[in-house]
C-alpha cells in the first residue's frame, strides 16, 4: 500500500527549543511518521535561527503564500489524504481552500490550546473582570473547530469545555504531550546535589512574560526574605530588552536568556517556580520538569488539566502567602520534595506515554476515513459553516489576493 500523505500547514516553522507549541507539533508529526505516513510541513512564514530541520527527520517541506491562489493548484497536485492546521488562524486562511481542491482530506486541527480560553482570562485579570468566555474569538475557534473533521485537544478540561457549547464528541479528540516512559531515575541529582529555583518560558507568550513581572514584584520578594541563601533564575526564548533588565544581582534575580535544552537546565534545579496566572491547555515546562525529576510550585491554572486526579508534582496554591509558605516547606523538606518527584513520575507514566494513544488514534482516523460521508452528516452544523454564505474568511482572502495584484 502506497504511504498515506499527511500536510501540516503551520502557522510558523517549528521551534521545539523556543516554545511547548513547537514541541507538539514535533511529536505529532513524528507520530505520522512512526506510522509509516509520507509528512508534508508547509508555512507562509519566514524561517528562524532555531526552526527545526523537518528535512533531517524525513519531511518535505514547501513554502506557500498567504492569501494566494497559487496554493489550490500546488495542495491539489499534492493531494493529501489528512491536512493538519496548526491552530485556528490557519484553518480559517487555508480550510476553505483544502475543502475545495480536496474535498476527501480529512481536516485536522490541533488547537495548541483553546486560545479563547487564554484570551478570556488574560482579559479578566487585565480588567480586573469576571471571566468571559463568549468572545469574538470563541466564536471563530468553535467555527474553525466545527468546520473540521476532527479537533486535537490537549487538555481534557478544555474537552469538558468544549462539550459546555455542545460540541460533539465525535469530532474532539484527547491528545496530549506524547512522552517516553520514565524508567530509570539514576542519572538525576539528588536533593543535595540541587539548589535554588528556576523559571522558564518563551517571552513571546503573554503568560509567560506576566507571570515573570509577578515573580519580581511579589513572589521572589517574600520567597527571599525565607530563603536568603537562594537565587531565582529565568531562562528562556525571546528574552528581549524588557526581560533582561528585570535582572538584579543584589536580589539574587538572575536573567540567563535562551536554555540550549529546556530539560537539562530544568534538571540543575531544585525546584520550578511557575504560579502562572492565566493560560490554557497543558504546560510544556511542567512536562519537562516531571521528565528531570524537578518538582513543580504551579497556580490553579497552571497545574489544570494535567494531573487529571492524581496526586500534584509539587505545590498548587492562588493565595500569595499559602504558595510562598508551600515553596519554602517543598524547597527546603527533602521527603515532601522527594514525594513531589515521585509524583511526577507517575503522572508521566499513566497521563502522557505515547504508547498509549498511537494505536487508537490511528483506529479512529480509519473509522473516520471509512464513514466520511456519515461523520460529516452527524456534524452538520459544520456543513452549514462551510455554505458560501458564512465564508467570510474566504472571500476576505481572495479580496486580498485582487488587491495585491
Amino acid at each position: 500500500m502506497a504511504a498515506r500523505k499527511v500536510l501540516f500547514i503551520g502557522l510558523v516553522w517549528p521551534e521545539p527549543t523556543s516554545s511547548a507549541a513547537g514541541t507538539r507539533i514535533i511529536q505529532l508529526v513524528q507520530l505520522f511518521l512512526a506510522n509509516g505516513d509520507e509528512v508534508h510541513f508547509a508555512s507562509a512564514a519566514s524561517k528562524s535561527d532555531f526552526s527545526f530541520e523537518l528535512k533531517t527527520i524525513g519531511v518535505i517541506e514547501h513554502e506557500i503564500k498567504l492569501n494566494n491562489s497559487s496554493f489550490d493548484e500546488w495542495v491539489a497536485t499534492l493531494s493529501p489524504s489528512i491536512v493538519v492546521f496548526d491552530r485556528f488562524m490557519i484553518e480559517e486562511q487555508y480550510g476553505w481552500r483544502v475543502q475545495q481542491e480536496c474535498p476527501n482530506a480529512l481536516r485536522f486541527l490541533d488547537t495548541e490550546d483553546l486560545h479563547f480560553l487564554r484570551h478570556a482570562r488574560q482579559q479578566s485579570i487585565k480588567h480586573s473582570t469576571g471571566l468571559d468566555i463568549y468572545n469574538d474569538i470563541t466564536k471563530r475557534e468553535l467555527a474553525s473547530i466545527l468546520r473540521c473533521d476532527l479537533s486535537l485537544i490537549i487538555s481534557q478540561v478544555e474537552i469538558d469545555l468544549l462539550k459546555q457549547f455542545n460540541i460533539s464528541n465525535q469530532i474532539l479528540y484527547y491528545l496530549p504531550f506524547l512522552e517516553e516512559p520514565i524508567t530509570s531515575t539514576k542519572h538525576w541529582k539528588t536533593f543535595e546535589e540541587r539548589k535554588d529555583f528556576i523559571f522558564i518560558g518563551n517571552y513571546l507568550h503573554e503568560p509567560n512574560w506576566q507571570t515573570l513581572q509577578y515573580l519580581k514584584t511579589s513572589v521572589w520578594p517574600l520567597l527571599r526574605r525565607k530563603l536568603p541563601e537562594v537565587s531565582l533564575h529565568i531562562y528562556g526564548a525571546y528574552a528581549t530588552e524588557k526581560v533582561t533588565q528585570l535582572q538584579n544581582t543584589r536580589e539574587k534575580f538572575f536573567v540567563h536568556g535562551r536554555a540550549e535544552s529546556a530539560r537539562e537546565t530544568i534538571a540543575q534545579h531544585r525546584v520550578l517556580l511557575a504560579p502562572l496566572l492565566f493560560g490554557a491547555g497543558a504546560k510544556g515546562k511542567f512536562i519537562d520538569a516531571m521528565q528531570t525529576g524537578t518538582p513543580i510550585a504551579s497556580s490553579i491554572v497552571g497545574a489544570e488539566g494535567m494531573a487529571n486526579g492524581l496526586d500534584w508534582a509539587g505545590i498548587i496554591s492562588d493565595d500569595l502567602q499559602t504558595f510562598v509558605d508551600e515553596t519554602v516547606e517543598l524547597y527546603r523538606n527533602e521527603k515532601i520534595w522527594k514525594q513531589a518527584q515521585e509524583n511526577g513520575i507517575t503522572i508521566i507514566n499513566k497521563l502522557y506515554t505515547k504508547q498509549q494513544f498511537e494505536v487508537p488514534f490511528f483506529n479512529r482516523i480509519t473509522q473516520i476515513t471509512a464513514n466520511l460521508q456519515l461523520h460529516r452528516q452527524q456534524n452538520f452544523f459544520g456543513e452549514i459553516l462551510k455554505h458560501n454564505t458564512l465564508q467570510s474568511t474566504k472571500y476576505l482572502s481572495l479580496w486580498i489576493e485582487e488587491k495585491n495584484k
